[in-house]
């Protein structure tokens, strides 16, 4: 009986054992999958973005309609200043970029 009771143990040991490594697999396959999303999330962004701009560049976006896109959707002075836009508080679009419209 000792020795059944032993084999139970070490079986159910090994079963703890193997459920650990399971998650610990599962918990990487989510991480990779969820770096890979975030990657591609990012390179659709760049891309879209590089399209928009060459839009504009070419005339068939106008540079008046970007900023008010940009105007309405920054909020962080920092993003803001790239596009010469006023900080969140004020209100006026910057005078370099909206002179080349």
């Amino acid at each position: 009986m000792g020795d059944i009771t032993a084999r139970i143990d070490a079986l159910e040991q090994r079963l703890k054992q193997l459920k650990v490594k399971q998650q610990r697999i599962e918990a990487r396959r989510r991480s990779l999958e969820s770096r890979r999303s975030r990657r591609d999330e990012l390179r659709r962004k760049i891309l879209v973005g590089a399209v928009v701009l060459a839009k504009v560049e070419q005339g068939a976006i106008p540079r008046s309609t970007l900023l008010e896109w940009m105007q309405g959707a920054l909020t962080k002075d920092e993003d803001r200043a790239l596009f010469e836009l006023a900080s969140h508080a004020g209100g006026a679009i910057g005078s370099t970029l909206s002179a080349k419209s």
